[in-house]
């Protein structure tokens, strides 16, 4: 396969700056999957993402991520982020 052109290589750059194909909720869901280490989920992680508030997400993903003993850092999160979300309905009504 040829080397690429220089002046390509620069526009694919240039566009990357400038394209708006991540929304805010994408690049939190593809960070929670690479805090978690749980790639083959990224998708699941983008719609909790667009649901739900990125700061408590990502707060909670750290704190998780941190815990040595937890194998299942993505099972685990959904367990208490689950678990978490249904007290603070349960509250409201």
């Amino acid at each position: 396969m040829p080397p690429f052109d220089a002046n390509y290589l620069k526009a694919l750059r240039e566009r990357a700056h400038t394209s708006r194909i991540y929304r805010k909720y994408q690049l939190t869901g593809i960070s929670l999957a690479g805090i978690l280490g749980d790639e083959e989920h990224k998708a699941l992680y983008i719609k909790l993402a667009k649901m739900h508030d990125a700061d408590k997400l990502l707060t909670l993903a750290r704190r998780i991520a941190d815990m040595k003993r937890v194998k299942n850092k993505g099972a685990y999160f959904m367990r208490v982020f689950f678990s978490k979300d249904d007290k603070a309905d349960s509250h409201r009504n």
